[in-house]
């Protein structure tokens, strides 16, 4: 019995250990900026609000901005589906006002389907293999909140995207709030890593 308590203290102290490095690098991650030229932007999507998105898309709506101003991509992938009875899309209500930042029509992209970051991604890769609009994106850099920013390249990559990121500089989630989404992911990436992001992706929805 003693043996086994060591062994489950060893095995606790190393897990312990790895979550936190992983912790560590979320952190890392998300205050990363690649202003690499790329194919495309893809922005991850957040809550909207008939239409006008909510504050933590509209941060990571105006990074993206800000990128395809600079020219770091021709284009941008605009995710993220809706609730039932909603009238709009997270990607739509996000082309709206990407639109009135002076965006045209033709550089964006909308992927409408999504419910997760994984679903997101999944189904980008599979637009770029079937809709010609999507042709020929193969490099891109994620926009999004800096604590999602590790989970995110992480799944493109599985997904097999060559992938930047460059995330959000105002979001309005700070402080303890912040923190709390850090040790999260932290901890969900730590699985992911032994199980699959797909795999993570059924057991949690």
């Amino acid at each position: 019995m003693k043996r086994v308590a060591q062994l489950l203290a060893l095995v606790l102290c190393v897990g312990s250990l790895y979550v936190g490095l992983t912790v560590f690098e979320v952190w890392r991650v998300g205050r990363t900026q690649s202003t690499t030229q790329v194919d495309a932007i893809v922005v991850m999507g957040a809550a909207q609000y008939d239409g006008v998105p909510s504050p933590l898309l509209k941060a990571r709506l105006m990074r993206a901005f800000e990128l395809w101003e600079q020219k770091v991509a021709p284009r941008i992938v605009l995710t993220g589906g809706n609730k039932p009875g909603d009238r709009f899309t997270e990607a739509s209500a996000s082309a709206i006002f990407l639109r009135q930042q002076g965006v045209p029509q033709e550089d964006l992209l909308q992927e409408s389907l999504s419910r997760s970051t994984y679903e997101a991604l999944r189904n980008v890769r599979n637009l770029v293999a079937t809709d010609s609009n999507f042709a020929g994106i193969k490099r891109i850099v994620i926009v999004t909140d800096p604590y999602h920013e590790l989970r995110s390249r992480l799944t493109a990559r599985e997904m097999n995207f060559e992938t930047t990121t460059s995330p959000s500089s105002n979001s309005p989630i700070a402080g303890n709030s912040a923190f709390k989404k850090y040790v999260k992911e932290g901890a969900g990436i730590a699985l992911a890593r032994v199980i699959g992001f797909g795999n993570l992706w059924k057991i949690t929805g």
